[in-house]
């Protein structure tokens, strides 16, 4: 095959720091459109990005020559670094050393993206460490793997 074809959409999760709710209403767009700047630069086009004030959901489609990890620690970097040196928030602003990201079918895109959508009806009847763990046993992560995770 002379020609390299891929396409892998990748629904990120990370929180901040202590996940104290940092992204208020009044800085939200401003962030997440910088993060929005920030993976169009590394070449990883944006669908969606939308949070809660203590974490952030990204839809968002893997450039072939970058690594999940790489992408993410270049967002997270960056844009803690700008909230930062722009002053959008009071607090000092850092996020959780931590992520998740999953692999996003073409069949299930659509639903993805009005789940990150609805972050906030979603999280009036759910928490974040609800639903995390649910995305963990969801794509399959072992109880031992989980419990490590929540145990630090």
């Amino acid at each position: 095959m002379p020609h390299s074809f891929n396409k892998i959409w990748i629904h990120a999760i990370w929180a901040t720091k202590y996940r104290v709710p940092l992204i208020l209403p009044r800085s939200e767009k401003q962030i997440h459109d910088y993060m929005r700047e920030q993976f169009i630069e590394v070449g990883c086009p944006v669908r969606i990005i939308n949070g809660m004030p203590d974490h952030v959901h990204c839809l968002f489609l893997l450039n072939p020559q970058k690594s999940i990890a790489g992408v993410i620690k270049q967002i997270k970097g960056s844009t803690s670094h700008h909230i930062n040196e722009q002053n959008i928030i009071p607090e000092k602003f850092a996020w959780q050393t931590g992520y998740a990201a999953y692999s996003v079918s073409e069949s299930v895109l659509e639903k993805v993206f009005i789940y990150i959508r609805n972050q906030k009806q979603h999280h009036a009847k759910k928490t974040f460490q609800q639903e995390y763990d649910e995305f963990l046993k969801l794509y399959g992560f072992s109880n031992d793997e989980i419990n490590r995770e929540q145990n630090g």
